[in-house]
Order: structure tokens, then sequence, then C-alpha cells
């Protein structure tokens, strides 16, 4: 399945300065009935999100409507615990296609790859950085520039690298998922087949 092509970036951000945040808080394990990676979005965060009565938590950052864009500025260790493909699903299916943290669970990482969701690490500092301009103002823009590998806060110009393998970052930029990437290479498998001697 493919997704949306991440060239570059320029968005408002979500702040949410929880460190540890795991994979059940990204999205509760009684929502991983669906097969499909629809309809995740709607339980993003659920138990931070709603009250018992499914009304929203009025202090939680996603139900503040001063707060708005593609991209996720989290705490340290962020998408740690189970291994669930779904708190990336469900991330994606919200709208956010960056995350950014100073540590990110590797499993958690490589699904949201898989997915096309861009998950940026950034030195502990500029982390904080980020954080003190979204709280001066909540419309701060972040640019994440994905073929420069870079991460800017707008208002200061500010700007730090982050680290991407290749491959991901080839399929991130074609908007390809690991089959999408195996189709478009087709015909050379395909050449390097018929002229294999066996």
């Amino acid at each position: 399945m493919a997704y949306d092509k991440f060239n570059i970036l320029k968005s408002s951000a979500v702040p949410m300065p929880i460190e540890n945040v795991d994979t059940d808080q990204i999205i509760p394990a009684r929502f991983l009935k669906a097969t499909e990676r629809k309809g995740f979005g709607d339980n993003l965060f659920r138990d931070w999100r709603y009250n018992a009565d499914d009304t929203p938590k009025k202090d939680f950052v996603l139900n503040n409507p001063i707060y708005s864009g593609k991209i996720l500025v989290g705490g340290k260790n962020f998408g740690s615990g189970s291994s669930r493909e779904h708190a990336a699903w469900a991330i994606y299916d919200y709208g956010l296609r960056c995350v950014v943290s100073s540590f990110f669970a590797d499993i958690f990482k490589g699904n949201s790859l898989n997915i096309g969701i861009l998950p940026v690490t950034v030195s502990p500092e500029f982390l904080d950085k980020i954080f003190k301009a979204i709280e001066a103002d909540p419309n701060t823009e972040l640019e994440v520039n994905l073929p420069a590998q870079s991460i800017t806060i707008l208002a200061t110009g500010e700007k730090e690298s982050f680290d991407i393998n290749g491959y991901k970052k080839n399929n991130l930029l074609n908007g390809y998922d690991d089959i999408d990437f195996l189709q478009s290479v087709k015909d050379d498998i395909q050449k390097v087949a018929a002229s294999s001697i066996y």
C-alpha cells in the first residue's frame, strides 16, 4: 500500500513533553481488533484524550485547539513497550506525518518508517529548544527536510541534522512501502533472474 510522499514538511506542531510514551498509551489494546489500517486515529491516545463517558479531556494536548499540525513532538523514549504496528497506524490515520523525539524505541521507529511516518531523532538540547519555541508561540512552524535530513525551527533559524537509513529514506521520498519498492524494481529483478545460471 503506497503512502503520501514525504519531501519537505513545513508545519506547526503538537507538543507532548512526556517521557516513556508506550504503544499501549498510543493505541490501547482493546482497539486492536481491526486488520485494516483505517479508523485507528479516532482512538489515538484514547485514554488520555477521553473520559470514561467519551467526553474529551480538556487538559490533553490533542483536545487543545491552539495546537495543530502534522508534526508531533514527544519526550524521550517515544514508542516503547509492545511491538504493535497499530501505534504507528493510529498516528498516521490521525493525520500526523512526523514524530520528533530525542529517542525512539527501535521497533516503533521501524513500524513508522514502514508506513510513511518520519521519526526524527534530535539531541535533548534541540528537543528542549523546540518545546520552548512552541510554548512561546503555539503557531511556531518546524521545517522537516527529508532530502537534506534536517529539521529547522523557522522562527529562530536553529537547525539540526538527523540520520535515516538510505533505503527507508528512498521509500519515504517515493511514498513506497516494501512491496511498492519491489514492484518498482521488478524489471531489474526479472533481468537478473533471467541471466542467472542454475
